[in-house]
């Protein structure tokens, strides 16, 4: 199976473009695909609960519907540390999710490690 990257750069401001973001990861493991997804931008209020909870998106989906299906296959979140910063977004925010704040050399190296990126 291949790893697939998605860069997430819209937010709520954009729900159905940020669903079908999440919703595509989810499709990509339930083919058992390794999923990892990069959160930049207003991308990074996506993993606050409230966001989480209420955001849908015309024809793609309850957020939280493939935020939970994406981690229960294993997948993995990395947030722009500096666009988390600017939305006052901090590493303690993210401890009960599979996250982890991370530098522009991080989604760099993400992007090698993977087989494939899409963005968002």
């Amino acid at each position: 199976m291949a790893s697939i990257l998605i860069n997430v750069t819209h937010g709520p401001e954009a729900p159905t473009r940020a669903a079908l973001a999440f919703l595509v990861g989810r499709s990509a493991t339930e083919e058992g695909h390794d999923v990892s997804l990069f959160l930049a931008g207003d991308g990074v209020a996506l993993l606050r609960d409230e966001v989480l909870d209420s955001l849908s998106g015309l024809g793609t989906g309850r957020l939280r519907e493939s935020y939970d299906a994406i981690v229960g296959a294993g997948g993995r979140f990395y947030l722009s540390g500096m666009s988390s910063a600017a939305r006052g977004i901090a590493q303690a925010d993210l401890d009960d999710k599979p996250a982890e704040l991370a530098s522009p050399q991080r989604l760099v190296q993400l992007t090698l490690e993977h087989d494939r990126v899409l963005t968002y």
